[in-house]
C-alpha cells in the first residue's frame, strides 16, 4: 500500500471509530479525571490543527512551526481551554470538518512531502507518515478508553 494511503487511511480509521463511539458516550461522563468526551474532542481538534500547520508549511516550502514548544502536556492544555465555553455541538463540528481539512491535505500534497522529514510540532524530526502513526495511534487509545467506559456503564 503507498504510502499516501496509509496515512490516509490511519486518519479515516481513528476518526471513524472515534465517531462510532460519541452517540455511545454520556456527555457529561468523566473519562479522564478532567475530561469528558467534550475535552477529548477539543484535544483531538487541536492535534488536527498542528497537523494542519505543518502539511501547510512543507506544502508552502516553510519549516514548520513547534506549536507545542513546552510540551505535548502543555499544549493539550491549551487546546482545551482555548475551546472553552463553545457548546459541544460546535467542538464536534470542529472535529469533523478540521480532520477533513487534514484528509483533503493529504489527499492532494505532491507525494515527495508525504516522507520528508521536518520539524514535528513537539520539535523532534520525522515526517507526516510518522506523525500520523501516533496521531492514529492516539486517538484508538482515546477510543478504547470511552469503549471501556461505555462497557462499565452498561454492566451498571
Amino acid at each position: 500500500m503507498e504510502n499516501r494511503e496509509k496515512i490516509y487511511n490511519t486518519l479515516e480509521t481513528s476518526h471513524a471509530m472515534m465517531m462510532a463511539q460519541l452517540n455511545e458516550i454520556d456527555r457529561n461522563r468523566k473519562i479522564y479525571p478532567l475530561w469528558t468526551i467534550r475535552e477529548i474532542l477539543a484535544h483531538l481538534s487541536g492535534w488536527d490543527d498542528a497537523v494542519l500547520n505543518f502539511l501547510s508549511a512543507l506544502i508552502k516550502g516553510e519549516t514548520p512551526t513547534v506549536i507545542a514548544p513546552r510540551g505535548a502536556d502543555v499544549y493539550n492544555q491549551e487546546t482545551v481551554y482555548t475551546r472553552e465555553g463553545l457548546s459541544y455541538d460546535r467542538i464536534l463540528s470542529e472535529y469533523i470538518q478540521t480532520r477533513a481539512k487534514v484528509m483533503e491535505l493529504v489527499r492532494t500534497m505532491p507525494n515527495e512531502l508525504i516522507t520528508q522529514v521536518s520539524v514535528l510540532p513537539w520539535g523532534a524530526e520525522g515526517s507526516l507518515q510518522d506523525m500520523v502513526v501516533f496521531f492514529g495511534d492516539h486517538e484508538i487509545e482515546h477510543v478504547r478508553d470511552i469503549e471501556k467506559m461505555i462497557e462499565e456503564s452498561n454492566q451498571a
